[in-house]
């Protein structure tokens, strides 16, 4: 294709090109015309005689067309379904191959038009541009198949499957595009590709703010491949932007996150390098969820164990045997129990932290937080295996004399007559 566009640049053709190419297009057009003539068809090379040709081109290119759709491409299929890898398939599948199929027309009409119009350089200058121009559309939607093939193959592979890369190939195709502009506009106004380069180079600074957007698009999503922080499929968080959810698509200007409500949220990447987001693909492959919740004691209600509780906790194995009765604190024991309660627990994991402890006591009474982390990471699973946990630790507070620190209310005011009435 560069060759075929080179020979039409005028900085590639010397002067004498002209009249070479007349001279070899007439050699091709007189034999023609004289067999026409042997036939009776006519006398003289007039437009019968270029309407035959220009239409036995047009067959030759739809012959062509046709031949290579109906033999050389499922050829071609059959070759690679026998391979053991899995890439020549997509390489070789239908729409790559039909693409490349729409090549051949225009590459066939710029070679033999000047056959049928040797003496008529103005309108065989418009038809090989138009055949030129065809042949680089026909080329870009090649580039574009080819490079949403590779896409797929990344996909497939183990390694590449969870990258971002769909914003680099979206960036390729952007810049084939471009070229492709490029070598069309210099094709329509007669001028080497180059000095139009050189005049977009004067203008890089309105360039860089119009696909500022693609540009920083590219860089992050470089970044975020090369440092592996952001995956299709993600649950990630990003209170600035509203995203609370899974990743669905990341291209080159924009971050899809399907957020639990089912709506979308749209981020630019290059926002994810430079600002802070969390990402819980940590929590999905360790395969445990944290729970980290506390729940206020009344402070009231703390007090050492009287000889029956110890008695009684010491029974079930709450208060050790080396432990001596005046440290049996009711709290103390009410926190050991729930360490023998999680390790009993199948819903929580065995090999990772857990942990009961009490934090700084404050004016809404003594927090005493659970730490550890479920089996299941499933929201809904690790709800309710919370819900559940929590529930049997407010219902096992009486039995050891405490009681969950709770503002007084209206009705807590309310005297016993009022309250019964």
């Amino acid at each position: 294709v560069c060759q075929v566009i080179c020979s039409v640049s005028p900085t590639c053709r010397s002067s004498s090109a002209p009249k070479n190419d007349r001279i070899m297009e007439n050699q091709y057009v007189e034999p023609i015309a004289e067999l026409l003539r042997q036939v009776g068809l006519t006398e003289q090379i007039t437009w019968q005689t270029q309407a035959i040709v220009l239409a036995g081109i047009l067959l030759l290119s739809w012959l062509t067309a046709v031949l290579f759709r109906r033999l050389v491409i499922p050829a071609l299929q059959k070759i690679s379904s026998q391979t053991k890898v899995t890439w020549d398939d997509h390489l070789f599948k239908d729409e790559i191959m039909h693409d490349l199929c729409r090549l051949l027309p225009p590459l066939i009409w710029y070679v033999l038009l000047p056959v049928a119009f040797p003496d008529q350089p103005v309108l065989l200058s418009i038809l090989r541009k138009g055949s030129l121009i065809y042949l680089i559309v026909a080329a870009l939607v090649l580039v574009r198949s080819f490079l949403n093939t590779l896409y797929e193959i990344s996909n497939e592979h183990e390694t590449l499957r969870n990258r971002p890369l769909k914003g680099i190939y979206q960036m390729f195709k952007l810049i084939a595009v471009c070229i492709g502009g490029i070598l069309i506009i210099s094709i329509l106004i007669d001028r080497d590709a180059t000095s139009i380069l050189a005049g977009l180079g004067a203008s890089a600074a309105v360039l860089m703010l119009i696909f500022r957007d693609s540009i920083l698009g590219l860089v992050a999503g470089v970044q975020l491949s090369a440092n592996d922080m952001l995956r299709p499929g993600d649950w990630i968080t990003m209170s600035k932007y509203g995203a609370d959810g899974y990743v669905t698509e990341v291209s080159l200007t924009t971050v899809k996150v399907q957020n639990f409500d089912k709506t979308i949220t749209t981020i630019p990447p290059y926002a994810l390098v430079s600002d802070s987001f969390q990402n819980w693909r940590g929590m999905r492959e360790c395969g445990g969820r944290r729970i980290k919740r506390s729940i206020a004691i009344d402070a009231r209600t703390v007090r050492r164990c009287t000889a029956e509780e110890i008695a009684r906790f010491r029974s079930l194995g709450y208060i050790g045997d080396e432990e001596p009765d005046e440290e049996a604190v009711n709290l103390r024991v009410f926190r050991g129990y729930l360490m023998h309660y999680l390790k009993g627990r199948q819903e929580i994991r065995q090999d990772l932290l857990q942990m009961v402890r009490m934090l700084q006591p404050t004016t809404e009474g003594i927090p005493i937080e659970v730490y550890c982390f479920t089996a299941n990471t499933e929201w809904t699973a690790y709800e309710r295996i919370q819900s559940a946990l929590f529930d049997h630790l407010l219902a096992t507070l009486p039995e050891f004399g405490l009681a969950v620190y709770q503002r007084p209310a209206g009705r807590d005011f309310r005297t016993e007559e009022e309250t019964k009435a």
